[in-house]
């Protein structure tokens, strides 16, 4: 059990925790032990187990303080498996966690949820307004991860968390895939998953771009107009992606967006192959622009060059509302594994007894 703090009542204890710097500005749910433990108790795992270490502070990741963080963020004990593997995600070195945590970009966690789990551990909304509010679940799983990365990983903004300015997408960054309103496989069966795993997916987004494409059925250009208007939301030069000629990104379809390039013929792949030629640029174009990250290209002012080094780099899935918007979502791409995405399996399939149901699950 970790060392307990003590007040004499929960406005008492909010306050405690603002001053201690345990929260991310926004009220939180009290922690006590008996809120913890049923959170632990739903994880399927002893409170001691160990799930990474989370950098800048390289602290440990343990159940019990990841129980913690969701009931903090208002977590019900159901979403506890998805907060789970979203700590494992982040914990993975190919995450490149504490140098995301440090840099000044202004970049956070993402966290896109595959499979059953979207609504056996939720529902995790996916949508219209998927990242916006009035979803619980979204809401409170982005901020548990985020209460991790401040109270285990050590991210205090100025201090250790450098980010210029931020996005909002840093209290909470959320949303499980439409996988129904899709024409492509679901994102994590493309990841090499099997369509019955639940996954969760973590890339470290800047805040989502809009891509505003009116679509026109007669139009034989029309999947083509759409993915030019997409490239240039996903790699133009004011982005890192451009800049540093690395990194992954997401591009997220509204499902009428999805439609125009289904009825085309295009499927996730081919997506990201068109998506990867469009965002080849001059290196003319970068030495005038970029600065001192132009010097690269020096030497060949004439050739071009591939904001992303593979099509794979483009993350593609479907969200949102019908209607006339899609969103994309650059990158930092600066560290040694260049930000990638990390996907961790969900482990759900098991029983536990909560307090207070008897064996038979019944009150």
């Amino acid at each position: 059990m970790s060392d307990l703090l003590e007040a004499e009542n929960e406005e008492q204890a909010l306050e405690q925790l603002h001053e201690l710097g345990c929260t991310d500005g926004l009220p939180v749910v009290i922690p006590t032990p008996e809120r913890v433990n049923q959170c632990v108790l739903a994880s399927g795992m002893d409170g001691d187990m160990l799930l990474g270490e989370l950098g800048p502070a390289m602290g440990n990741a343990t159940v019990e303080k990841v129980a913690t963080a969701a009931v903090m963020a208002g977590c019900k004990s159901d979403y506890m498996p998805l907060v789970v593997a979203a700590v494992k995600a982040a914990a993975s070195p190919e995450f490149d966690l504490s140098e995301l945590q440090a840099t000044t970009h202004c970049t956070a966690p993402l966290i896109i949820v595959n499979g059953p789990a979207r609504e056996t551990c939720g529902p995790v909304a996916s949508g219209y307004g998927a990242l916006g509010p009035g979803h619980r679940a979204n809401a409170s799983i982005g901020r548990a991860l985020r209460l991790c990365l401040i109270n285990i990983g050590g991210g205090r903004p100025g201090i250790s968390d450098m980010a210029i300015h931020g996005h909002p997408g840093k209290f909470t960054y959320c949303l499980a895939e439409a996988e129904e309103q899709s024409p492509f496989p679901p994102l994590h069966v493309s990841l090499g998953y099997d369509e019955s795993d639940s996954v969760v997916t973590l890339l470290g987004c800047e805040a989502p771009h809009s891509v505003l494409y009116s679509d026109n059925a007669d139009d034989p250009e029309d999947a083509e107009k759409l993915l030019y208007v997409l490239s240039v939301g996903l790699a133009n030069l004011a982005t890192n992606n451009a800049i540093f000629a690395s990194g992954m990104a997401l591009v997220c379809l509204g499902p009428k967006h999805a439609s125009v390039l289904a009825r085309s013929n295009f499927t996730r792949e081919s997506i990201q192959q068109r998506l990867w030629e469009l965002t080849q640029f001059p290196n003319a174009q970068h030495i005038r622009y970029a600065g001192e990250f132009g010097k690269a290209f020096k030497d060949d002012p004439d050739g071009t060059y591939n904001a992303f080094k593979s099509p794979q780099n483009i993350l593609v899935m479907v969200a949102g509302g019908v209607g006339l918007y899609s969103m994309v979502m650059p990158n930092w791409g600066g560290a040694g594994h260049q930000n990638r995405a990390v996907s961790v399996k969900v482990e759900s399939d098991f029983f536990c007894a909560i307090p207070g149901l008897s064996q038979r699950g019944e009150l």
